[in-house]
């Protein structure tokens, strides 16, 4: 990372997903105003998404298709669990404001590490949470253009590594699916105890992100 310059990126993209007979469904898309946003050499997009627009120049297109394995990778039902409930009770009450069938929801665990889980079924003592990533099984196509690509400030590199040690969302977290700025809770919002669940990374705020 210290050879390498770190670069500032934002694209404007529409994400579909491929099904197994060719047919795409539009999942996410992104604005000129709230583009996707990232630094390059901090694990902070999907490895194969970095690579194909880290070069790309100022206004250039792009247009490609990820595997499965190049994206979030296979979904594991070993990774649907279900919590207490009492994690979830806010001022005595259950948080039923966010926490909801379909919902997703940041939680954190015994080490520190954040992640998101998509809520399947509240129950009278446990809430089964899906942990794989909502596009893990997929094959996917991002279509779009450059709207940024430069050299990242020190200040926003400082940024960049104070979000990825806990120090706040915001920033290039908001205005996409899954980001930040979606979840009222917050980052840390719920803590879960499991350190398993650790393995699994929601990849950012948009469904590029790594983290």
């Amino acid at each position: 990372m210290e050879n390498k310059t770190n670069k500032l990126i934002a694209a404007q993209y529409q994400l579909f997903t491929i099904s197994e007979n060719g047919e795409r469904t539009l999942v996410e898309e992104t604005t000129k105003e709230q583009p996707f946003v990232f630094i390059t050499g901090f694990d902070a997009a999907l490895d194969a998404l970095e690579e194909r627009l880290e070069n790309l120049k100022l206004g250039e297109k792009f247009d490609f298709e990820l595997e499965k394995e190049k994206a979030f990778g296979e979904y594991e039902p070993s990774r649907v669990i279900e919590l207490n409930k009492e994690m979830f009770i806010v001022d005595g009450q259950f948080d039923s404001k966010n926490i909801f069938k379909g919902a997703q929801i940041p939680l954190k665990n015994e080490d520190g590490n954040f992640f998101i889980g998509t809520v399947l079924e509240i129950g009278d003592a446990a809430v089964k949470v899906d942990l794989n990533h909502p596009l893990a099984g997929k094959k996917l196509n991002f279509k779009g253009y450059i709207i940024e690509n430069r050299e990242a400030t020190k200040d926003e590199i400082k940024t960049m590594l104070s979000h990825m040690n806990g120090g706040g969302c915001g920033g290039d977290c908001g205005g996409c699916e899954g980001g930040c700025g979606h979840h009222e809770g917050g980052c840390g919002h719920h803590d879960h105890e499991d350190g398993c669940c650790g393995h699994h990374e929601h990849k950012g705020g948009c469904c590029g992100h790594h983290h």
